[in-house]
């Protein structure tokens, strides 16, 4: 089988980074960007033998493509510090090594909220392209929602990638300002504008959609609790955009 190196971007990650490394023991290499923890993360990673490397923030896409870089293996598992690798995926990871034909694999995600599985809400199985060649593919630049851009054949396996999404609502609530801005800024780049249709309409979009299109409410109160969330990012990424606007 070809060889693997595993690739994690960390900040502040001691909670989550143990049963992350603990799930890719198995892996050849493991290296981590670490942009300044002050907690033991770095710590951490080194005594379950990753290579650590302390680098300046970059965003998202550039900083996983910066730690790609220093693999010495040609296929690369990039995961988060709040992922873990099954026994299931592992298994299938080494078979298409040895018998896959494609560039890159895309792996169903099981996010939990707390420690549930949510799924429906639109939040299972989604899909990541996260098992790539090096030499294939890399993450597009964007500072959020980063996604890896191959040449070539990509395939999908069936064993999932388990992610530990958010661990309550207050958790929820403090990344959601951090990632609405950076959302904002990306689209503003891009050249969007928000207006009233915008701020009024796709908040509410986006909780039908996930309420009612994607059976949010076989969820029961979860399911209702996440709609009424991700509207609120909605609404939080418009206003965030027409502030934006408003001021260059």
């Amino acid at each position: 089988m070809e060889k693997i190196s595993v690739t994690i971007i960390t900040l502040n990650e001691e909670a989550n980074i143990c049963a992350c490394l603990e799930s890719v023991q198995w892996v050849d290499e493991i290296l981590v960007s670490d942009s300044g923890s002050s907690d033991r993360t770095v710590e951490i990673c080194k005594e379950y033998g990753a290579k650590v490397f302390v680098d300046e923030w970059q965003g998202f896409g550039k900083q996983k493509n910066l730690i790609a870089g220093k693999a010495k293996n040609n296929w690369i598992l990039n995961i988060d510090a709040d992922e873990r690798v099954t026994s299931d995926l592992r298994k299938e990871i080494e078979s298409v090594l040895n018998n896959g034909g494609c560039n890159g694999y895309n792996i169903p995600r099981k996010n939990f909220f707390g420690e549930r599985w949510i799924k429906y809400c639109g939040w299972y199985p989604d899909y990541n392209l996260r098992l790539y060649k090096k030499d294939k593919g890399q993450f597009n630049e964007r500072t959020v929602h980063e996604a890896v851009q191959i040449e070539g054949r990509a395939g999908c396996l069936k064993a999932s990638l388990e992610h530990y999404t958010y661990k309550d609502i207050s958790d929820y609530l403090k990344r959601m300002d951090r990632y609405s801005a950076l959302a904002a800024e990306e689209m503003f780049k891009k050249g969007c504008k928000a207006g009233y249709f915008d701020i009024l309409f796709r908040p509410l979009f986006t909780f039908l959609k996930m309420f009612f299109l994607q059976k949010g409410f076989l969820e029961g109160y979860i399911g209702l609790m996440l709609s009424g969330l991700y509207s609120a990012y909605t609404f939080s990424k418009y206003t965030k955009l027409w502030e934006i606007s408003g001021k260059k």
